[in-house]
C-alpha cells in the first residue's frame, strides 16, 4: 500500500519532491529493518563532490552509506542500473569525506535501495570501494 501511495504522489511531484518521497520511503523501510539514521543528504563542499542520500547505522555498529533510486518505468534498465561507475565514485568520495571527521572509522558498506513500481529492493553491499 505504501508503494501505491508513493507511486500516486510521485506522478504529481517535481523531480526533487519525488526523490525526497523515495528517500522518505527508503528511510522508513530501513528503520523497520533495525537501522538507525545518522545523517540524510550528506554533501561534500564545493562543486563536483558527492552526496549520500542516507547514512545509517546497523545494530552491530556498521555504518551504511545508502543510495536511493526510484523509477516508475524499467524500460532503460531500471533503477539499480542507473548507478554508474561515476556515481559510485562520487558516493565513495563523499563517504571518505564523512569518515575523515571521525576519530575511529567504523566498519562500512555501500547499499542501494531500489523502488520500482510496487517493489522495494534492498541491495546490501551493492558495490565496493575500488
Amino acid at each position: 500500500m505504501l508503494i501505491s501511495k508513493f507511486k500516486a504522489a510521485a506522478s504529481a511531484l517535481t523531480t526533487k519532491q519525488s526523490g525526497d518521497a523515495a528517500e522518505d520511503h527508503a528511510l522508513r523501510y530501513l528503520q523497520r529493518a533495525g537501522l538507525r539514521l545518522i545523517e540524510r543528504n550528506y554533501r561534500t563542499p564545493g562543486r563536483g563532490g558527492g552526496e549520500i542520500d542516507l547514512i545509517m547505522r546497523e545494530p552491530d555498529g556498521t555504518t551504511v552509506f545508502v543510495e536511493v533510486r526510484a523509477r516508475q518505468n524499467t524500460a532503460h534498465g531500471g533503477a539499480a542500473a542507473s548507478i554508474s561507475v561515476t556515481k559510485q565514485r562520487r558516493i565513495v568520495f563523499a563517504a571518505r569525506h564523512y569518515l575523515m571527521r571521525l576519530r575511529e572509522p567504523p566498519p562500512c558498506r555501500f547499499d542501494v535501495v531500489v523502488l520500482e513500481g510496487r517493489q522495494v529492493q534492498w541491495l546490501r553491499a551493492a558495490f565496493n570501494v575500488t
